[in-house]
Order: C-alpha cells, then sequence, then structure tokens
C-alpha cells in the first residue's frame, strides 16, 4: 500500500499544509477528503453564511487540486465512519489531518485514532495548521494555560515559527474513491446580500492587497469605523484558506509598525485557543464568574429585539448590527461597542449576543467570539471586568463626522457631522422629521443599573 488521505478540516487551502505535504512524501498517491460532520450541524453551527462560504472554500479547493491533476472527494455523515470508509475505498495505510484543540475535536481525534488503528491504519496529527502556536505549547509555571494575554503574548513572540511550505505541484488520487457532489451557495437562502467571496484563490489575492496598501496604516487606522482599514482577512483564517504561520511571516517581512500591532491580533487568536483548549467549558459559562443574574431573553425580549434589529436609537450601535446583518461581517471596534451594549448597558446576558453573533458572522469561531464575548461582559479574561464603553464617546472618538453611521443608519443620512450620533438631541420638527426610534435606555440609567448589579453603587 503506497496511499495518504489527507482529512481536511478548517484548513482548507494547498499552500503552507503540513498534512499534505508529509501525505505525499515519497510520491504516494493522496486521497484529499472533506467531511461535512452531521455532528457539526446538529449542534447549530451550520450558519447560512458560514454555509456559504464553506462551499466557495471547498469548491476553490477542488480547483486548485485539479490544476494538479488530482481533486478533491467530499463525504456527509459521521466523520469517524467516513473517514475509514474512504481509508478502506483506497486501501490507505495513513491518515493525515491538523490538530485541532476544542473539546470536540480532540474527542473526535481519540475516536478516529482508535477506529483506524483497528483497522491497521495510522493518524498522523500535525500542529501549526490552523495556529501559529498550538494550544498548550506555551504556560506559565504556575497553570496550565495563560490567563493573561500580554505575558502569553511576550512567550509567542519569542517562538521560532516553522518554515513556510509550498503548494505542491503534482496531486495524484487513487481511482475509485466516490465522491459527493460539491455545494454551491446558490442553492442557500437566508445569506447576508454583501457576503464575502471565499475560496484561498480570493484569500491569498486579499493577502497580498492588505500587505502592499493597508498593513502599513493599520496601528494608526484599525479602529477607524468609516475608514474600514482592517484586513477582512478573519473568514479566511477561519477556514484556514490563509495560513496563520504565513501570514504572520509576510507581515513581519512587511515590517513597521502596522505590521506590529497585526502580528498582535493574530496572537490574540492563538491566546482564546489555548484558553478554550484548557478551560472548554468557557465555551458556554463564565470563565471568571461575577454571579451576575443577567436579564434573558423572557425579560428583556423588546431590548433584545431591538439590538438586534440595529433600532436601540444609539446610531453607532445600530450602525454596527445592521452591518453584521448585511455582510455577515461587522468591524472589530463596532463588535467591542455592541458587545458592551448589550451586556452592561442593557444587562442581557454574554450568551445571548454571543449565539447571534455565531448566527451570522462568516469567521463565527467558538474560541474567538465566546471569549470576546466574556471580555466585554467581564467574566473572562478581562483584567478591567467592569469598564464600559460608552457608545456615544466612542462613536465620537472612532467616527467623528459620522460617516459609518450614515452609511448603515440611511434615515439619518441628513444629519451633518456628529450631529448623527445624538439624534435625541433634536427638538419638535427637526426631531420628528427623522423616522429613527428613541434611546431604548438612557446611558446613565443603564450604567447605574449594572453598577447595582455588581454590588459597585
Amino acid at each position: 500500500m503506497n496511499v495518504s488521505v489527507v482529512l481536511f478540516t478548517s484548513d482548507l487551502r494547498l499552500h503552507d499544509h503540513p498534512p499534505l505535504r508529509a501525505a505525499l512524501d515519497g510520491s504516494r498517491e493522496v486521497v484529499p477528503l472533506f467531511v461535512r460532520d452531521r455532528a457539526v450541524d446538529a449542534a447549530g453551527f451550520a450558519a447560512p453564511n458560514r454555509l456559504a462560504f464553506l462551499a466557495d472554500c471547498l469548491r476553490d479547493l477542488d480547483a486548485g487540486l485539479r490544476q494538479r491533476g488530482g481533486r478533491l472527494v467530499l463525504r456527509s455523515g459521521d466523520l469517524v465512519e467516513e473517514v475509514c470508509r474512504v481509508a478502506a475505498e483506497a486501501e490507505a495505510d495513513e491518515v493525515h489531518l491538523a490538530a485541532d484543540g476544542s473539546a470536540y475535536a480532540r474527542r473526535r481525534e481519540g475516536r478516529l485514532r482508535r477506529a483506524l488503528e483497528a483497522e491497521g491504519v495510522r493518524l498522523h496529527v500535525h500542529g501549526t495548521v490552523t495556529t501559529v502556536v498550538d494550544p498548550g505549547v506555551l504556560a506559565p509555571g504556575s497553570s496550565d494555560h495563560f490567563a493573561v494575554f500580554t505575558p502569553y503574548f511576550g512567550h509567542w513572540s519569542r517562538q521560532r515559527l516553522r518554515d513556510v511550505l509550498g503548494a505542491p505541484r503534482v496531486v495524484r488520487v487513487p481511482a475509485g474513491v466516490g465522491s459527493a457532489e460539491l455545494p454551491d451557495r446558490k442553492g442557500l437562502s437566508g445569506l447576508s446580500p454583501a457576503l464575502a467571496e471565499g475560496g484561498e484563490t480570493e484569500g491569498r489575492a486579499r493577502l497580498t492587497a492588505w500587505l502592499r496598501s493597508g498593513v502599513a496604516a493599520y496601528e494608526d487606522r484599525h479602529d477607524d469605523l468609516a475608514g474600514d482599514a482592517t484586513s477582512r482577512l478573519s473568514p479566511h483564517l477561519h477556514f484556514g484558506t490563509l495560513s496563520p504561520v504565513e501570514l504572520v511571516h509576510r507581515a513581519r517581512a512587511a515590517g513597521g509598525p502596522g505590521a506590529e500591532a497585526f502580528v498582535r491580533q493574530v496572537a490574540w487568536r492563538d491566546f482564546h485557543r489555548q484558553v478554550l483548549a484548557a478551560r472548554p467549558g468557557a465555551a458556554v459559562a463564565d470563565y471568571r464568574t461575577k454571579h451576575d443574574r443577567w436579564r434573558t431573553e423572557r425579560t428583556a425580549g423588546e431590548d433584545v429585539e431591538a439590538w438586534r434589529d440595529g433600532r436601540t436609537g444609539y446610531p453607532v450601535v445600530d450602525a454596527a448590527m445592521r452591518q453584521l446583518r448585511h455582510e455577515g461581517w461587522m468591524h472589530n471596534r463596532g463588535r467591542l461597542l455592541t458587545a458592551s451594549f448589550l451586556t452592561k448597558t442593557l444587562y442581557v446576558d454574554w450568551r445571548i449576543g454571543a449565539r447571534h453573533f455565531l448566527d451570522l458572522l462568516v469567521d463565527g469561531d467558538v474560541a474567538n467570539n465566546q471569549l470576546n464575548w466574556q471580555w466585554m461582559a467581564g467574566t473572562g479574561t478581562d483584567s478591567r471586568p467592569n469598564r464600559v464603553l460608552n457608545p456615544v464617546t466612542q462613536a465620537k472618538r472612532y467616527d467623528p463626522d459620522g460617516a459609518y453611521v450614515r452609511r448603515w443608519v440611511p434615515e439619518l443620512a441628513d444629519l451633518e457631522g456628529a450631529a448623527v450620533h445624538e439624534p435625541w438631541r433634536l427638538r419638535g420638527l427637526d426631531r420628528a422629521a427623522f423616522d429613527y426610534p428613541e434611546p431604548i435606555v438612557g446611558l446613565t440609567d443603564g450604567l447605574a443599573r449594572f453598577r447595582r448589579a455588581r454590588g459597585r453603587d
């Protein structure tokens, strides 16, 4: 036997792909396999926006393999059963896949290893495929993980990166291994109208453009809401159409404060993964509880609905929520603002917000999403758990002339300058001219409620 199976998961690319390169070693034939895991769907993670982006990624991956003489094999069902079935059909003696630190992925890997070993097939798991530094590699002497980002980043920055691997020139796939039909986003409903295109080809083009004309200004402009000066590479990192290792190599080669600030954001991604790998319960429960008695859907239903719909009466919050619904993506500063508003100004359970984000975000990632929500709710790793972001102050700082708000809240388009951030200051006929709601809560009232709940009044 001289056949390997490469199981693609959240690493849907050909460039810098250690499992694929290892599987091809010695001119072996390879079955590039993706399994649509029904357990992931059953857990509620099959959101339309991500399914559409995934369809793009799989089609692009298949096209890249066909350019090299191969093809992608697609199966659906129980992942362990399907991998074992494909290995038997191809008479493969080994399976390669990327390491994943999530609790579900580790359990699945254990099941897969036992099932393959029973059939005499070896399982090879490769690190630093979806992360720059794998969970568990770095830890302080007193714990199994870092709970504070700054010391973690210091250790992370000193790690020697592996070399970037080129894409293979030839991929030979054995005959006789059947595949399901590749999905197409055209058959999906409920998509955000301006959802971005997925796939490695698109991701690499976006990365090249970003390094050429965007990263130099990143340190100064990454919070500029209207300027949209972030990389928008998060969906490609989530689906693995870009290698985080290659991304850091190339950013550091570009150099400068902007590149350094951007690499720091990549490190945050690894930081959250190592926290969740060590504390998997933080996906659904407080990492550091404040014993909050959060308002729920039952007790705060109208407020939650207004927040989701972008009708809170706070223009910058509403603009960000409307961007999320329209694009399946939200500016990072907008994510912070909307999360702070829901959890601290409205005092609503962070899990309600996290679920809504996962329903729409094309980059919806459990580690980043849940732990960033907890950061803003004050139940995560933030050293200032009671900080509250004032949406008006933040809007004037990061959208000073109101361009972001006017883009996403067109009913306020005729309000000039920073006045767009406080439409409630208008009086009489001037206020009546705008079909926009009054604030659902006063900022002073919201802050007082939060401080009472946290015992800080």
